[in-house]
């Protein structure tokens, strides 16, 4: 069974965030383990610059890193994939881990270490998108992949 992390930068998302992942965590319990693992934001009220910032984010997203596992940062400098182009990705993934962790920065983006550290940098749009809204939109992305890849429905 895949394992997917979602590890993300923030504590305390919205109300429709959490419900948003749960839907998808539920409809992809069958077909994989999907959980968040969530970041605390760097304390912006310190000046600080922001390699600083994206360097103590850096430390804890890397503490949750497991040696076995793809590892795909969510940055505006990686490719945009398609579905179907994720659902190849998964499926080629899936021949070499059973384990996937998609990592979402915080409000400064990711450091250079976790962008050099990932196995993929995947970039969701050319448009900008709030970092909680990103974790449901990804949740559906790789609901969406996994039903593709079982030839169900859904995708259509």
């Amino acid at each position: 069974m895949l394992k997917i992390d979602l590890v993300a930068v923030g504590t305390r998302p919205p109300p429709w965030v959490v419900q948003g992942i749960e839907q998808y965590s539920l409809r992809m319990k069958r077909d994989c383990r999907f959980q968040i693992l969530e970041i605390k934001t760097s304390d912006r009220k310190k000046k600080q610059s922001v390699a600083i910032h994206q360097e103590e984010e850096a430390k804890l997203i890397g503490s949750h890193f497991n040696s076995g596992a793809r590892v795909i940062a969510m940055d505006s400098r990686g490719k945009i994939w398609s579905t179907e182009q994720l659902a190849g990705k998964v499926e080629a993934w899936s021949q070499q881990t059973n384990h996937f962790q998609f990592v979402i920065g915080g409000p400064d983006g990711l450091s250079d270490v976790i962008i050099n550290r990932a196995d993929e940098i995947w970039s969701l749009s050319n448009l900008t998108f709030p970092h909680f809204l990103v974790r449901v939109l990804l949740a559906e992305q790789i609901y969406r992949a996994l039903m593709l890849n079982a030839n169900h429905p859904y995708h259509k």
